[in-house]
Parts: C-alpha cells; sequence; structure tokens
C-alpha cells in the first residue's frame, strides 16, 4: 500500500510531529489552563506581535484553496485534489466539534473566571465560544502533511513541520485558543491528511472517467488471457 510506504519514508517528520504533539499533552495535563497559557504567553514584544497577527492568517482555508489552485494551474491535479481533499474534511471536523463541545475562547474563559490578563494583540477581533479544537492550526496541518506525502521529498519535512507548529502556536499567543484546543487541531490536520493522501492515490477514487475505462479494459484482458 502506497500510503504505509509513504509513512515509513516519511518518519521523520511524522515522528517529529508527534513527538512534539505528545510532549505538549503531557504539558497540558501537568497545569491548569490559565497556568499552561501564561507559560506559553510570557514573551510579548511588539514585533511579535505585529508578527503573528498576520502569519496567523496563513492558517485560513484560503490558503489550501490557493495552493490547491496552483497545483491545478500546473496540472498537477491529484496533488490539488489531496490538499482540497484534506482541507474539506478536516474543516467538516473541527466544525462538528466546535458545536458539540462549545467550549469558551481564552478571552471568554478569563472573564468568567475573574482572571485578569490584559495582552490582547492590537487589531485581532477576539472571539468568545468554539475555541475546541482549533480551526487554523488542523488547516495548518492537513496542508503542511499533504504537501510532504504528494512531493514525496524529505528535504520539506522541517519546513512544512515549522509552518504547522507556527501556526499552532500563534493561536495561542494571540490568545484565540488553548493548548488542548491546538492539540487536537493538529491530530485532526494530520489524520485528514492521511485520509485523503490513501484515498487518491491508494484507493483511486478519484480518477477520470478515461481512466476508469482502461482500467476495466486492462483488467478484463489480463482475465481474458490469463499468464
Amino acid at each position: 500500500m502506497r500510503t504505509i510506504k509513504r509513512l515509513t519514508e516519511l518518519n521523520y517528520y511524522f515522528f517529529t510531529a508527534m513527538s512534539i504533539l505528545l510532549l505538549a499533552l503531557i504539558f497540558n495535563f501537568s497545569f491548569s489552563k490559565i497556568d499552561g497559557f501564561l507559560i506559553f504567553n510570557w514573551f510579548h514584544p511588539t514585533w511579535l506581535d505585529i508578527f503573528f497577527k498576520y502569519v496567523t492568517n496563513l492558517g485560513d482555508g484560503l490558503i489550501s484553496i490557493l495552493a490547491a489552485a496552483i497545483l491545478l494551474a500546473f496540472r498537477k491535479k491529484k496533488k490539488a485534489i489531496t490538499v482540497a481533499l484534506a482541507y474539506i474534511y478536516s474543516g467538516l471536523l473541527i466544525q462538528i466539534a466546535k458545536r458539540i463541545f462549545h467550549m469558551p475562547r481564552p478571552k471568554y474563559f478569563f472573564e468568567q473566571t475573574l482572571f485578569q490578563y490584559t495582552h490582547f494583540v492590537d487589531g485581532v477581533k477576539m472571539h468568545d465560544q468554539n475555541s475546541f479544537p482549533s480551526g487554523h492550526t488542523a488547516s495548518a496541518f492537513a496542508l503542511a502533511t499533504v504537501l510532504v506525502l504528494v512531493f514525496r521529498k524529505k528535504k520539506i519535512s522541517p519546513y512544512c513541520l515549522f509552518f504547522a507548529f507556527l501556526i499552532g502556536y500563534s493561536r495561542i499567543y494571540l490568545a484565540q485558543h488553548f493548548l488542548i484546543d491546538v492539540f487536537f487541531g493538529a491530530i485532526t490536520g494530520i489524520i485528514c491528511a492521511v485520509v485523503s493522501y490513501h484515498q487518491v492515490y491508494d484507493l483511486q477514487l478519484f480518477r477520470s472517467a478515461k481512466l476508469n475505462r482502461r482500467y476495466k479494459q486492462l483488467k478484463i484482458t489480463n482475465q481474458a488471457n490469463p499468464i
């Protein structure tokens, strides 16, 4: 199976991602929600405020759509479909989870617990609800994982991994999410990317009608003329 082979070839990417996420999960259960959030938000220079204010937008779904469009323009149809599917699947799962759990965002959570947190970045719209899980993180990890899978180049793994974790951290830095939201967003994105890759490259669910006809003809020919 191509998917299993690809996961084995790219063990650096997946091992590193899962190791960091495991450490994040251990960290999450080692501190209270507020303490963990503050540890991740102790350093707030102005230049980082500006940096993360704009960088976090790279986790927006429009980036995945743009990536799919660019791949399609270069006639990389299977790659484009994989990117689009990963984005759609992760987006649907995230929206369903948000509506099931209705977890408060950091700002609203602090208000409800009477905790005084004042470092909210100017120009960033703050939300109250649907914190769990992080949609931007899911989208970033879905895109990063798909790119690593379809291009089969180990050298891009560190950059894709850095990009995904940077988006995830930006959501905490901007007080849009807690660590647990980012953790499950990352897991969702990775799983959706692998599932999408499996559907396109192993199950061949999105082959053109012309290719399907050729495949059937070849299958019939082989059955009629066994070796």
